[in-house]
């Protein structure tokens, strides 16, 4: 047994997992985490373990049947210094499916060791003090990135950029609540003067703070999430079409027959390094069918929930202007008028303005217009993802909540403001209870209750 092994863990099986993609590969690797992980390299390589963090070729085989299962690169990393905190060994093998299989049957042979669930490695990562909770969530969106500015953000708080934030706040509450302590327990001592208000005007600093914080219009879950797009309009105004060609495939069904979508259909879109989930939705009419009546209803929920709105307008039906796609114009709407090109007094009849809105002229089905109306949508979501300060931000529904919590339990404590310390158990209980929250975002403090959630979505190996 490795006396380098962390102690939350000592005793814990050791797991394996391929740590790669799953499916046919030019690598693989297959990593090995625990008390039992060394035991288990030498059982595949017959040799003693490799110096640590040096990659060595070796061949590998079967413990049982001593068949030769491939020729590999393995790693030893003894712990602490390793992902997990643990003993960890990688085997870096050829990709082929029958190779990985051979290993991962070898190693399921060996006691001790059995198959990691689903983002287990990382769950003793931050059981072993290597990451805290804003750490762990990061480096899940840094797995899932599809958009390069959703990369910059996961790799930031990967690398514990939020996490140092909240734990700088928290430390200074901590000392804050340590002068509060003292005047209880010492109350008899004579203590600084001074010492009570400049706690106040510390904490009065760190809720002015956390008040700027929360105040970012959520610009960091739109980047995770992707920024919210309703293209809204009547029917046949090519609202299908257009998300078809902003998609550059066919995910919409197009027909010259009115109604034709029902549902919204959404798509994820990479759109100039920014992520934005569109959705094509129901044509904005009066209807006595049920069905299209539900498409109608779902079409405007989903247009008053999104952040942009998209409201296309069909060139052959002006000047008239369908009235219930105006009722959901807002400062959020960009406006567009299709089928530009299918008149030969159009777009000499396309207004420059509709509703106080400019107007975009376009054709999705000759791409004129198209280029410059994606500048525009580009540059709008780009602000809807940007942090108006240079630090990070909440990138989850709990950062906020708990951030709600902190900023509240300050705000009793400054509306108390009891400089004749005659409230200060009263306000201790409001720092504890803001360092409470503040350490429920790091996992410093009772998350028990949020790990299955946090964890669920990893792969396996990760």
């Amino acid at each position: 047994m490795s006396p380098s092994v962390a102690p939350s863990t000592l005793y814990a099986p050791t797991i394996y997992a391929l740590a790669s993609g799953a499916g046919r590969a030019g690598v693989a690797v297959v990593r090995i985490s625990g008390v039992a992980a060394g035991g288990a390299l030498q059982r595949l390589t017959g040799k003693v373990l490799p110096p640590p963090r040096l990659a060595t070729l070796s061949r590998l085989r079967d413990p049982q049947s001593l068949e030769t299962l491939d020729d590999a690169l393995v790693l030893w990393f003894p712990g602490p210094a390793s992902f997990t905190g643990e003993d960890v060994a990688e085997v870096h093998l050829h990709g082929g499916i029958a190779v990985v299989d051979g290993v991962l049957a070898s190693l399921s042979v060996i006691d001790g060791l059995r198959l990691a669930e689903a983002g287990e490695f990382t769950r003793r990562a931050f059981e072993n003090g290597k990451l805290d909770l804003t750490q762990v969530e990061g480096l899940a969106d840094l797995i899932e990135a599809e958009t390069e500015a959703q990369r910059k953000q996961a790799l930031r708080q990967a690398e514990g950029e939020l996490g140092r934030l909240y734990d700088g706040w928290r430390e200074g509450l901590i000392r804050a609540l340590a002068h509060f302590e003292a005047e209880l327990d010492f109350s008899d001592e004579e203590l600084p003067a001074d010492l009570h208000l400049a706690v106040i005007d510390k904490v009065r600093a760190l809720h002015r703070s956390i008040q700027a914080h929360l105040q970012d219009g959520r610009q960091g879950e739109r980047l995770r999430g992707g920024v919210r797009l309703a293209i809204i309009g009547p029917p046949n105004a090519g609202k299908s079409s257009l998300m078809n060609a902003l998609a550059r495939r066919e995910a919409a069904i197009v027909s010259d027959i009115a109604g034709t979508t029902r549902d919204v259909i959404e798509v994820h879109l990479n759109l100039a390094g920014y992520p934005l989930l569109v959705a094509d939705t129901a044509g904005l009419r009066e209807s006595g069918d049920q069905i299209e009546q539900e498409g109608v209803r779902r079409a405007k929920a989903w247009a008053e929930g999104a952040d942009l709105k998209l409201a296309v307008f069909d060139a052959l039906s002006l000047p008239d202007l369908d009235p219930e796609t105006l009722d959901l114009l807002d400062g959020q709407t960009l406006v567009a008028v299709n089928k530009a090109d299918a008149a030969s007094n159009i777009p000499a009849a396309i207004p420059a303005i509709i509703e106080g809105h400019a107007v975009w002229p376009l054709s999705v089905k000759t791409g004129a217009g198209l280029e410059a109306l994606l500048a525009e949508l580009a540059a709008r979501v780009a602000v809807h993802c940007q942090s108006p300060s240079d630090g990070p931000a909440p990138t989850r529904a709990r950062h906020r909540e708990a951030l709600v919590r902190t900023e509240a339990a300050l705000a009793r404590f400054l509306a108390r403001d009891n400089t004749q310390h005659l409230g200060a158990e009263l306000e201790a209980e409001d720092l504890r209870l803001a360092a409470r929250e503040l350490g429920r975002i790091t996992g410093r403090v009772d998350v028990e209750d949020l790990l299955d959630v946090i964890f669920r979505d990893f792969c396996i190996g990760k």
